[in-house]
């Protein structure tokens, strides 16, 4: 009963820290979001779209802005072409974005989950079975950037694609330099891909970005390293371009 309490407190005090808070308010995210952008936004990237829930966020609150979605998976990408179908604002991609370009597979627990990944995740201890899957193209952002956008400047990149971030960041290329902020997810699929805080961290800190983490009270700066931020329960991060 003692380390069940600890461990309730421990959890407790993670999350009043941001630690593992992920997903609990797409609008209390956005609201820390919003208060990082040097303007208001003309033009938002969503990379992992899923089922638009984020876009609809971003037009609710800002409905004149363009907004690229990238959505690998075949039903997601239906159902968003269906729900943004009279907004000529919102472009939808069926692709993933990574560090190269050509054909991977989708692999999730079922045709449409949330918990879709390019990695095949182990999740045996949560009874889930990654037996579903499905071939997807998918391509470097740099190149969608110089030839799609016209290497426009872009005010938000949303990137949630369940332990690809770093990948994704590594494809980016020269269009980092044209991004204002960029939200991204941290936890437990990066025990699957490998990757830690450290590798964002030190990624954002050498491309001249400031990085906060988002808590029930708002964003807070990082300011250094520690290794107890390596916590690999869902957490919104937030990277912010340093002016020059």
């Amino acid at each position: 009963m003692t380390l069940k309490i600890l461990n309730l407190i421990e959890l407790t005090l993670a999350h009043l820290q941001g630690k593992g808070w992920g997903s609990a308010s797409i609008k209390k995210e956005f609201s820390s979001v919003s208060s990082l952008l040097s303007k208001s936004p003309s033009l938002c990237v969503d990379i992992g779209g899923n089922k638009g829930l984020y876009t609809e966020e971003i037009l609710r609150n800002f409905p004149l802005c363009n907004v690229v979605i990238f959505e690998p998976s075949i039903s997601n990408s239906n159902l968003l072409h269906s729900k943004f179908s009279k907004n000529a604002n919102v472009t939808i991609e069926q692709k993933a974005v990574s560090n190269i370009d050509g054909e991977a597979t989708l692999y999730s627990d079922s045709d449409g989950s949330v918990l879709a990944s390019l990695t095949k995740r182990r999740l045996e201890h949560f009874d889930i079975a990654f037996e579903h899957s499905e071939k997807i193209a998918v391509i470097r952002f740099e190149d969608y950037w110089k030839s799609e956008l016209g290497s426009e400047n872009i005010d938000l990149v949303k990137l949630d694609i369940e332990g690809h971030e770093l990948d994704a960041l590594n494809g980016f290329g020269e269009a980092l330099k044209f991004i204002d902020v960029i939200q991204f997810e941290f936890g437990g699929c990066n025990i699957d891909t490998r990757t830690f805080w450290q590798d964002f961290w030190y990624f954002f800190t050498e491309n001249n970005f400031d990085l906060y983490r988002i808590t029930p009270f708002g964003k807070i700066k990082i300011t250094k390293y520690k290794e107890l931020d390596e916590f690999f329960l869902t957490t919104n991060f937030l990277a912010k371009r340093i002016s020059a």
